[in-house]
This record gives structure tokens, sequence and C-alpha cells, in this order.
């Protein structure tokens, strides 16, 4: 079998076109957790994987401001559920979901990082 690793990825900015100086938006928790699996997903396709070879998440999730500091937890299984335990795709993974104090960029409250097992043909 072969072991694929995917180190932490963040999500993509919303308005990466903007003027310079403005503040990058990356969204709330559920579009964030969006935007990272469908990252995750191209990844994966490019090494001949899907989500369903996915075997270990690990989410880090910042507070929600609007949620009062508190993780969005609901929000992650938002997205994380259009792409685990679907008719498509019904595999669902072994994973760990925490808190953080804050990721890489201001605004970004999704990082997610996966291992995949392929085996050998």
């Amino acid at each position: 079998t072969d072991i694929m690793y995917v180190s932490g990825i963040t999500p993509p900015a919303l308005n990466a076109g903007a003027a310079a100086g403005t503040p990058v938006e990356f969204g709330d928790t559920k579009t964030q957790t969006i935007g990272v699996l469908k990252r995750i997903e191209a990844i994966l396709a490019a090494e001949g994987l899907t989500h369903g070879d996915v075997f270990m998440m690990r989410v880090l999730l910042v507070g929600d401001p609007s949620k009062g500091g508190k993780m969005d937890f609901a929000g992650m299984m938002e997205g994380y559920n259009q792409f685990y335990g679907t008719a498509a795709q019904p595999n669902k993974t072994a994973r760990i979901t925490s808190q953080v104090a804050s990721l890489v960029a201001p605004g970004m409250m999704v990082e997610i990082e996966v291992q995949a097992a392929k085996p050998k043909k």
C-alpha cells in the first residue's frame, strides 16, 4: 500500500483579486472547510486518489468571533458532509478536530491535513 500525506491545507481567499491593502477574506467555517476540502481533492486527484481513500484527517479550527470565540464544529461538519458519507462517496474517515488560537493568516479559521492510502497494483 502506498500512503500519501497531505500536510496542513488552508482555505483559498474569496477575494483573491482584491486591491492591494484590502483585507483578505476567507468566509465562515463552512465556506472555509469546503474550500480546503476542494483543494485536498485536487491534490489527491493528481495522485490518482479520492476522498474515499482518506483514512485519517486532522482538522484545526480557530474560534469564530461570531460564536463567542468558540469553534464552529457544526459549520465544519456541514462542509465535511458534502465530501464524506455521501451517496457518491460513502466512506468516512477517522478524524480529530481541535480548536487552536490562530492559523497562518488573519481570518483563516480552518486547516486540514489528511492521510490517504492506495493499494499497490
